[in-house]
């Protein structure tokens, strides 16, 4: 069954046409038996009215590769439980491991109290879970056979929600035990992220653009729950308001969260091995030894800095970051290069463990202390250009994040922050060290975390001008399996975790200082042959703000990531 301006099979029992299906993907070692606790890793989470499982077993059920996009199958899940009920289907493209899931529901009969205020339209005793009343039609495939691709938008009864879309092989609509919708106070808001296929007017009118799905509501309080399927829509927009739902977790124990001796389990088999260049002089070291070595905390108005505890215990804690106080190296320039340099012996990962997508996946952020940010080195073209100042700052935090998935306690992906921003990495595209610990590789004098060796450009690449990112694997490196500080996680409760002194400090971790890049960027262009040069506004446009050094950074807690989720 081939459509047109693509070659397309369904795995319907009357297709000949199979091609070969991606692998699924493993982590190089096996699990280990995690420490006894209450919900983590037992297989399924309870959301209230509601109990779900992961499936990671599919079958194909349509698979294309148009001309200008690369290929994405179709799979509906398989080996469900019985009394458990698919939400909807999964898709991904091609060229990855099948590496994905959706979520089974069944009901579970919980207490309702309330739903008919929560959701007016739908009676106090109506089921969670409900059939669709039908199926609409949302596109299928331009072609001269009986048609290989039908997307199916399930009909939700009032008061329910649908959670995914349907695919078939058949112009005949779905069976309607295919899925299950949900009522929809069980349920929260949707938005778009990646788009894994988009065809075009040879392959289909009207064309197909297909999305992964997250939900809107993401971060530490958030209680949305990622189902796993995807959206689709044939226009060209992906939608302000999603006809697709995910589900919210209504059971505040968060009981699939790992305890504490699950989380240190978690951190001997998963702490990343973080390399810095062999090129690196602006080592991290641990916060103590910074403060311990001379750091000074400067108050507005006061000439004269005071040395600060080894704990941060005189720092002033809570409020925000009103200009009041900022730390600064000492006067004398021995001291000064001495604390820029850092000590790598010392160093250690602060880790904050947190509850994602309402509590069916865990965040361990481990933060990475270096006393100094060193210059930025700019490329363009076949020319490297070090900068001698912009860049610069005191006291620079990074970070990156293991999520892992509480269904099963397995890593699922990694964010890899960069400056400003940062990617999430499926587990399947990581380096791995020592099992099943990934590789993080630390950017030469600005500590950005990337997944591979290399060269990273943060600029524009049409012009082939952008901020050097260089990484590579050296003597330098830290184990945060072994070398680490848990500083919080709130969702165990009071006093389980002590969150250290410094952690309170809201104000900036570096003074404030403006550097005349202007200035050093004018002198940079003069270099350029005429035709290749720009104005320093628009060369100031290349880059991160922050190195031009505009203002300190501030600790670990006043970053947005501490509550919200991570920015990509």
């Amino acid at each position: 069954m081939f459509g047109i301006g693509c070659e397309c099979f369904c795995w319907d029992s009357a297709s000949e046409f199979c091609p070969l299906e991606p692998q699924p993907f493993s982590l190089p070692y096996p699990i280990p038996q995690w420490p006894q606790g209450q919900g983590f890793a037992t297989g399924k989470i309870c959301l209230g009215e509601i109990e779900v499982l992961k499936i990671t077993k599919f079958e194909g059920i349509w698979s294309c590769t148009p001309r200008k996009s690369k290929g994405v199958t179709f799979y509906r899940p398989v080996d469900v439980p019985e009394g458990f009920f698919s939400l909807g289907h999964y898709c991904q493209p091609d060229d990855q491991p099948l590496r994905g899931y959706v979520l089974v529901a069944r009901d579970v009969g919980a207490t309702r109290q309330n739903i008919s205020s929560i959701c007016g339209s739908v009676p106090k005793n109506s089921p969670a879970l409900k059939k669709p009343f039908g199926y609409t039609l949302i596109w299928r495939t331009d072609s001269h056979h009986s048609g290989c691709g039908y997307v199916w938008l399930p009909k939700p009864p009032a008061g329910y929600k649908a959670m995914g879309y349907v695919v078939t092989g058949k112009p005949d609509e779905p069976d309607f035990e295919e899925v299950r919708c949900v009522r929809a106070d069980l349920t929260e808001t949707t938005e778009t992220c990646d788009m894994i296929l988009e065809t075009d007017s040879s392959f289909s009118k009207p064309p197909l653009r297909v999305w992964n799905m997250r939900p809107s509501r993401r971060g530490m309080l958030a209680k949305s729950v990622c189902v796993g399927t995807f959206f689709c829509t044939t226009n060209h927009s992906s939608g302000d308001e999603l006809n697709i739902a995910c589900l919210k977790n209504l059971d505040s124990t968060l009981h699939a969260m790992p305890n504490l001796d699950q989380i240190h389990a978690l951190i001997k088999h998963y702490g990343p091995t973080v390399f810095f260049h062999p090129d690196e002089i602006y080592l991290p070291s641990s916060v103590s030894w910074f403060f311990k070595n001379g750091a000074l905390l400067y108050r507005n108005g006061k000439v004269k800095g005071e040395p600060i505890d080894s704990r941060g215990s005189n720092l002033p804690g809570g409020g925000r970051n009103d200009g009041e106080y900022w730390i600064d190296l000492p006067d004398n320039k021995d001291e000064r290069n001495f604390l820029k340099n850092g000590d790598i012996e010392s160093a250690e990962l602060y880790v904050h463990v947190k509850p994602a997508l309402g509590g069916t996946f865990t965040d361990i952020v481990m933060w990475v202390f270096c006393p100094f940010n060193g210059p930025a080195t700019i490329k363009a073209s076949l020319v490297n250009i070090e900068l001698s100042k912009i860049g610069e700052h005191v006291g620079d935090w990074e970070h990156y994040t293991l999520r892992v998935c509480n269904f099963t306690g397995e890593l699922w992906s990694m964010y890899f922050s960069e400056h400003s921003g940062g990617e999430w990495v499926n587990a399947c595209n990581l380096e791995y060290i020592e099992g099943n610990k990934p590789i993080v590789y630390s950017s030469k004098s600005g500590h950005s975390s990337y997944p591979h060796p290399g060269c990273y450009i943060q600029g524009s690449s049409k012009i082939g001008i952008g901020l050097r990112n260089d990484v590579a694997q050296s003597k330098y490196f830290v184990d945060s399996s072994t070398r680490y500080q848990i500083i919080a996680a709130e969702y165990l409760g009071v006093g389980v975790v002590n969150e250290p002194n410094w952690l309170q400090y809201m104000r900036e971790w570096g003074p404030t200082i403006v550097y005349d890049a202007r200035s050093e960027l004018n002198k940079i262009i003069s270099y350029f042959p005429i035709l290749l040069r720009f104005s320093a506004e628009t060369f100031f446009e290349l880059f991160p703000t922050e190195i031009y050094g505009e203002e300190g950074p501030t600790g670990p807690k006043e970053k947005d990531n501490w509550v919200g989720d991570e920015r990509s």
